[in-house]
């Protein structure tokens, strides 16, 4: 059985605390915030505190925090030499107090705090200085369906930056293609079907064999036809953008400034 003390109270840490709470090889001893608001409906299933001098001693501490808290959060807590895992893509491993044992525990997914998430297909990035410790992380790994991924601090922050352009700048896009709907009075709903496929058919071939549309056909008067029907400046950009990028990645001449 791994005890765990969750620190944090964002969409990470609930879905963590979900998963540990389901897992019969994990204890989720305690449960900390700086506000009991944020955790108050838990506060029948697992010790909520608000006070890190109340912190039970536990396998592992998972600091489920935002960036910038976590060095600050590491070096507050009232122990030495126990193992601590920081949950962050971006944040590097040494930033955590070397008081204590240092770790990462990287959920390498997209968190919303009502969407259900199936931990059996989140890949965990893990990354510490002993195998003792490694082998902690791998078990808490293991023991809520992860796979776990040994991966090294530079690697995660590279993952971390691939991960904002597959996930947080397609779902902007996905919000954009959502507004031009809405402009005509069409159901988005019509377009999820299409997000689907595009999503499945990287499964089983690159994103560079995957790829169509105009600017992969080099179809300038549908090019010319869409830059006219859009409205907003912005997504004007941003559509010129992402075209001159598909056209060079597909080895096609950019587009000359003139009208």
């Amino acid at each position: 059985m791994i005890s765990v003390v969750l620190l944090g109270a964002g969409n990470v840490a609930t879905h963590l605390y979900k998963a540990f709470s389901k897992a019969e090889e994990v204890s989720v001893a305690q449960w900390y915030n700086r506000t009991l608001s944020s955790i108050q409906s838990y506060k029948n299933e697992v010790d909520i505190i608000n006070d890190l001098s109340k912190l039970k001693v536990a396998d592992i501490y998972i600091l489920a925090v935002s960036d910038d808290s976590i060095a600050q959060l590491s070096q507050d807590l009232p122990f030495e030499n126990r193992l601590i895992a920081h949950t962050s893509g971006s944040v590097a491993m040494h930033d955590l107090d070397k008081k204590n044992k240092i770790s990462v525990f990287y959920p390498l997914q997209t968190f919303s705090k009502d969407a259900d998430v199936n931990f059996s297909e989140v890949p965990i990035c893990i990354e510490a200085y002993q195998k003792e410790n490694l082998k902690v992380l791998k078990d808490l790994a293991k023991a809520v369906g992860c796979k776990a991924h040994k991966i090294f601090t530079d690697q995660r922050q590279i993952l971390h930056l691939a991960a904002v352009f597959v996930n947080n700048f397609t779902n902007q896009l996905y919000r954009i293609g959502h507004e031009i709907c809405e402009t005509k009075n069409i159901e988005f709903d019509i377009l999820k079907p299409l997000i689907q496929e595009t999503a499945k058919k990287i499964q089983d071939m690159s994103p560079y064999i995957a790829q169509t549309g105009p600017a992969k056909r080099n179809d300038k008067k549908t090019i010319k036809r869409h830059l006219k029907q859009i409205e907003n400046e912005d997504h004007k950009a941003i559509y010129k953008l992402l075209t001159a990028s598909i056209k060079k990645t597909h080895n096609y001449s950019l587009p000359s400034n003139k009208k």
